[in-house]
């Protein structure tokens, strides 16, 4: 059974980062792709970035273009999501998620709260 669990979130002050984790388990993950999607309050989840597990290959949101990076340590099972320049509307919710077309396997999330 595949587990997904996040860490990393936090609060912190507008302009800092953070760096969030995904340990993943159960299976290998060779032909995933992981991905970071985010729920804001009152808002419908969104998609942040993705990363193919095998090859590294990325895709983002335009909007997180330039301040978030995804990544991911084969040796280690762990997706990584690099959160730079935040701002108080990146507060939400961040879920990990994987999956082999789409993305049947979610973590629980975790808060992340940026102060201004």
């Amino acid at each position: 059974q595949v587990q997904l669990v996040e860490s990393g979130g936090g609060l912190v002050q507008a302009g800092g980062s953070l760096r969030l984790s995904c340990a993943a388990s159960g299976r290998t993950f060779s032909r995933y792709s992981m991905g970071w999607f985010r729920q804001a309050p009152g808002k419908e989840r969104a998609f942040v970035a993705s990363i193919d597990w095998s090859s590294g290959s990325t895709t983002y949101t335009n909007s997180y273009l330039g301040r978030f990076t995804i990544s991911r340590d084969n040796a280690r099972n762990t997706l990584y999501l690099q959160m730079n320049s935040l701002k108080p509307e990146d507060t939400a919710v961040y879920y990990c998620a994987g999956g082999v077309g789409s993305y049947n396997y979610w973590g629980q999330g975790t808060q992340v709260t940026v102060s201004s």
